[in-house]
Formats: structure tokens, C-alpha cells, sequence
């Protein structure tokens, strides 16, 4: 007569771990691993880019405020001389079309469209150079343009921002 104490029990006998699962294991630590060192290089090379992009703003703040220092000491000095101070023709202008299309001459649309002005309200930075002035004069009556300055431009990109160079 057996006892229920006698039988061998299924907990007694040791069943081994398959080796694919123990692969699988092995290659999931594996690329664990690699993801948190890529990640830790990742934010590492973040970190530097972040701060080159910081003095590099620096700089460009450094250089418009001795830009704007340079314009003012040469106009006091032109005071100060009995002259007049004429400051450098600007290299840059922001032109924004402000009427539609109708009785639009063909000479008229061709240039807006070479400035990309397709709609009322469409902006584009133009340099102003000896071929983009008389274009400017064809298409006077349809644009608004003026002279951007960094806070313009600040603005118009944060809340407008679409580029194409």
C-alpha cells in the first residue's frame, strides 16, 4: 500500500529552461545594453550641441549690439564734425503682398511669382540687390516691404515660421 507521501510529486523534479528562451534572454539584456549606452552618447552629444548653440546665440547678440554701437559712435562723431552720417543701404527686405489678382498685367504676375508672392498676405525675404530693385519698383503697387530687424524676424519665425531656401 502506497502512501501520498511515497509518490514521487511533479515539484520534485527539476524541468530545465529551454534554451531559445535563455537566447532570447540573453540578446533582449544584449540590446538593454546597447540602447542605454546609445541613449547615455545620445544625451552626452546633446548636451555639447546645446551649449555651442548657446555661445553661438551669444555671439550673434555680442555682434548686434557692437553693430548698433559702431552705427551710433559714427553718427555722433558726424555730429560732432558738422557732417552727415548716411548709414549702409540694408541687404535685406521682407516684402509682403497686400492686393490680389485682379487686372494683374502679365509682366506684374511673373514677378510676383519669381518672388513667390502667390496670395495676399504671403511674405518673403528678398536681397535687395541691382537685379531684385526693379523688379521691386515693377510690382510696387501690390507689396508692402521694409528692412527687417532681429525682432522682427524673431517674431515673424516663431509665429509664422515656414522656410525655403
Amino acid at each position: 500500500l502506497l502512501c501520498a507521501f511515497d509518490r514521487p510529486t511533479m515539484a520534485s523534479t527539476t524541468v530545465g529552461v529551454p534554451e531559445s528562451l535563455l537566447k532570447k534572454r540573453r540578446t533582449a539584456t544584449k540590446n538593454a545594453e546597447a540602447r542605454a549606452e546609445a541613449e547615455k552618447a545620445a544625451r552626452k552629444a546633446r548636451k555639447t550641441k546645446r551649449a555651442t548653440i548657446f555661445k553661438k546665440a551669444e555671439q550673434y547678440v555680442k555682434e548686434y549690439r557692437r553693430q548698433e554701437r559702431d552705427q551710433n559712435r559714427l553718427q555722433r562723431q558726424a555730429l560732432a564734425a558738422g557732417n552727415f552720417y548716411v548709414p549702409a543701404q540694408p541687404k535685406v527686405a521682407f516684402v509682403i503682398r497686400i492686393r490680389g489678382i485682379n487686372g494683374v498685367s502679365p509682366k506684374v504676375r511673373k514677378v510676383l511669382q519669381l518672388f513667390r508672392l502667390l496670395q495676399i498676405n504671403n511674405g518673403v525675404f528678398v536681397r535687395l540687390n541691382a537685379a531684385s530693385w526693379p523688379m521691386l519698383r515693377i510690382i510696387e503697387p501690390y507689396i508692402a516691404y521694409g528692412y527687417p530687424n532681429l525682432k522682427t524676424v524673431r517674431e515673424l519665425i516663431y509665429k509664422r515660421g515656414y522656410g525655403k531656401v
